[in-house]
């Protein structure tokens, strides 16, 4: 069996930058154990696996498909990046007709639709709760030491924690953190965190204007640093949204290979999050 494979650089426009993922399309499902195997053989945060639905359809043609995610330990209910991979790969490649594709996922219906730059994706937005800092304490001496917190909050839905530094800090001291995976385990085996999102406010001062940034940690689905996150941008939106008084932000996950994120909040409880997508591989997995 031979399956066509893309790896895909979401949220930049440059190669080796922004999120890896790759991308598999296929005429029909695999068994939960041989994509498992081919995410953990691909090794990159998120493996896209897209099908058609109705047995008709092809990937010019259809304009609703199947989409799931694994890392390479784990499938996941909600990945942004690969998503966005995934509707790059269908539209530039398989040269699909519709304006607009919609992916039945573990999360629901997600749509994606063709901008002038990159793409446009329909997600759930999710709100996080502020929560006493002194429950997670651990957490936060592990992820950012010293530096001073402003607010700790949980998504329970998604199971995120969200350490917001202060206003004192800046885009220079969320990039320096040096973050043990390994020491993140230890603290937490029972489930209730499954990541940890760090974020800053932005400086209008400094071009293109970021309105805020982040980094995200999630060695419990098997990586200690997720380069960028568009699922963790539905609860970042969510907050900084109400923070800042605005809908519409831009966003830097500033990781080592970094990524832009434009975030709309809707007034329908959902998050558009678009970005643009570079292809860096081409291939074919043999089995």
């Amino acid at each position: 069996m031979e399956i066509q494979v893309f790896t895909m650089d979401s949220f930049t426009n440059l190669p080796f930058k922004g999120n890896p993922a790759a991308v598999c399309p296929l005429a029909h499902e695999l068994n939960d154990d041989l994509y498992q195997k081919i995410a953990a053989e691909m090794n990159l945060s998120e493996t896209a696996f897209v099908t058609p639905i109705n047995p008709s359809d092809t990937f010019t043609s259809g304009s609703r498909f199947l989409l799931r995610w694994f890392t390479p330990t784990v499938e996941v209910n909600l990945c942004g990046h690969a998503t966005l991979a995934t509707a790059a790969v269908l539209f530039q490649y398989k040269k699909n007709i519709n304006p607009t594709l919609v992916f039945e996922t573990r999360s629901g219906d997600l749509a994606v639709s063709k901008k002038k730059d990159g793409y446009l994706m329909d997600f759930p937005l999710n709100p996080p709760t502020q929560v006493d800092p002194k429950e997670f304490k651990d957490f936060i001496r592990v992820t950012v030491g010293n530096l001073p917190v402003q607010g700790v909050f949980l998504n329970t839905n998604m199971r995120k924690l969200m350490i917001r530094l202060s206003d004192s800090c800046d885009r220079a001291m969320l990039t320096g953190l040096n973050v043990d995976p390994t020491t993140l385990l230890a603290i937490e085996n029972e489930g209730k965190v499954k990541g940890i999102i760090v974020t800053v406010k932005g400086s209008a001062d400094h071009q293109p204007g970021y309105d805020f940034y982040s980094r995200n940690f999630s060695p419990w689905f098997g990586i200690p640093e997720d380069p960028v996150t568009g699922s963790t941008h539905t609860i970042l939106g969510s907050y900084w949204s109400k923070e800042l008084g605005k809908t519409k932000m831009l966003a830097y996950q500033c990781s080592s290979r970094g990524g832009e994120l434009e975030l709309e909040v809707r007034d329908d409880g959902r998050i558009n999050i678009g970005g643009e997508v570079v292809t860096v591989l081409q291939g074919i997995i043999r089995l």
